[in-house]
């Protein structure tokens, strides 16, 4: 069964934060763990130990909005 929509253009991953943001493996999980509890300034959603961030809240805390 395939899906007839692509979720990578709804929600980024933890890798692709960490490469959004230039920072390390490390700082990215303890930021991603630090807004998931506060869900400030953006959402982030956690499955388990996986982060998913949904892409437009995202883009416009970085472009300042």
């Amino acid at each position: 069964m395939t899906d007839s929509f692509d979720i990578s253009k709804k929600v980024y991953g933890a890798e692709e934060i960490q490469k959004l943001l230039g920072i390390g493996r490390t700082k990215t999980y303890e930021f991603l763990d630090e807004v998931y509890h506060k869900q400030e300034p953006f959402r982030v959603i956690r499955i388990g130990k996986v982060y998913r961030i949904p892409c437009k809240p995202f883009d416009k805390w970085l472009s300042g909005e």
